[in-house]
């Protein structure tokens, strides 16, 4: 039979399928369209209990948790509790970021450092997340976070020894630029194989459970790498064993040049969690109250025993992917202005300003003290080492830190290589 019957007997030819091929928000030249995505009103989003089931949260994970409307308002269940001087900590870590990734940007195009990729856009998810996590709790993230630094209270200086490569670097030159690490602080390692961490997040939350302890894990990961299978067998392990995990999705709606269409199966990425019966919520990432909610309510669900939270944050890379991209090539050079969620650092001092907690010179002031600062550690950091002339570590510690004991034949390789230099 080759298809069904329709009146009178008569049976229609079959339908040719044809390959569905997902649109992008914008290609060069074209005007960009936002229009697909629903953006409901601040406040309008339900708190759930912390032992809310996960299918009793499918409206978050398909609806957007907001909480300052257009106009700076706080407004709605997930209202969080901070005071004003938390919220000016908040706008100050941001503009801290976005100042040393100005200058790290500008390093980059003079040829002082080899690579560099801006988190422009998406400062507030790593911001308030980190004021929302305690000290304890371990970071497993990508390469957009060093807000989660900034807030941890990591030095800017070796933050910048480590990018140069110079003889501060605390990883020794073994790591691309911004690819941090910071054992003291909770920071484990950036992996350039993306994804690693999701699993590692989980695991390591599944130790601290089996120990007893008190201390939750954060992933974070972008939304093309949603399609690495790490992202799948940690959901699975993280719902199955009830793991103590945040695990985070920042759909920035770019993986380099391929839109999220992608990768969001025409769906949000929230939804995704749904499948893995992990409780699932979506929030606008960059609204700063939104994220610190969402973060606490998820970091006391962990804590509380009720498992693991799958959390989506909305947001829009309003930079390139790194200092290799050219974001002109893909898509539209004014989407970053056309993005309907706006611009966290300006969303949040609009709050602020709306408190009467802050004011237009306090923040011009604000921000040419940080430039100033930045500028001061980078001359700093260059006492210890530039790219191009070091002082950088030297070639037999490559065979360090591997093993607790080095192996008689790293011995003599080491032995070998420095007879040659």
């Amino acid at each position: 039979m080759t298809g069904q019957q329709g009146p009178a007997g008569v049976i229609p030819p079959r339908r040719k399928s044809k390959l569905h091929v997902p649109a992008a928000s914008s290609r060069p030249g074209q005007v960009p369209d936002f229009s697909q995505l629903h953006i409901p009103p601040a406040g309008d989003a339900s708190k759930p209990g912390l032992d809310v089931a996960a299918l009793d949260t499918a409206a978050l994970a398909h609806g957007l948790i907001r909480v300052l409307d257009d106009d700076g308002a706080a407004t709605g269940e997930w209202q969080p509790d901070l005071s004003p001087q938390q919220l000016r900590d908040g706008l100050r870590h941001m503009l801290h970021v976005r100042a040393y990734d100005d200058r790290m940007f500008r390093m980059q195009r003079q040829g002082k450092l080899s690579f560099y990729m801006k988190c422009s856009g998406e400062e507030a998810v790593a911001v308030a997340q980190a004021m929302a996590l305690e000290s304890g709790d371990m970071l497993f993230p990508t390469y957009r976070q060093q807000g989660l630094l900034f807030v941890r209270g990591r030095s800017v200086v070796d933050m910048m020894c480590h990018c140069i490569s110079n003889a501060g670097d605390n990883l020794k030159g073994r790591q691309m630029p911004v690819f941090y690490s910071w054992k003291e602080g909770n920071f484990f390692s950036i992996s350039g194989n993306l994804a690693t961490q999701y699993s590692q997040a989980v695991g390591w939350a599944m130790a601290s459970a089996y120990k007893g302890e008190d201390h939750i894990a954060a992933a974070w990961v972008g939304d093309g790498s949603t399609a690495e299978a790490d992202v799948h067998n940690a959901m699975l392990f993280a719902a199955t064993y009830k793991a103590p995990v945040i695990l985070n999705v920042v759909n920035n709606q770019w993986a380099i040049s391929t839109p999220q269409s992608f990768a969001s199966t025409g769906t949000t990425f929230a939804a995704r969690g749904l499948g893995f019966n992990l409780p699932s919520v979506r929030v606008d990432g960059n609204d700063f109250l939104a994220v610190y909610a969402v973060t606490r309510w998820a970091a006391e669900r962990a804590r509380q025993g009720f498992g693991p939270t799958f959390v989506e944050h909305l947001s829009y890379r309003a930079a390139g992917h790194s200092t290799s991209d050219n974001p002109d090539g893909y898509r539209a050079s004014g989407e970053a202005e056309a993005w309907p969620l706006g611009d966290p650092v300006q969303r949040l001092k609009q709050h602020l300003l709306r408190l009467g907690e802050w004011s237009e010179q306090q923040h011009s002031e604000l921000e040419q003290e940080l430039a100033a600062a930045v500028a001061r550690d980078w001359k700093e950091a260059i006492t210890h080492g530039t790219l191009e002339e070091g002082p950088h570590w030297p070639v037999e510690s490559m065979f360090e830190d591997v093993f607790k004991e080095m192996p008689e034949h790293l011995v003599r390789q080491r032995r070998k290589v420095g007879e040659q230099l």
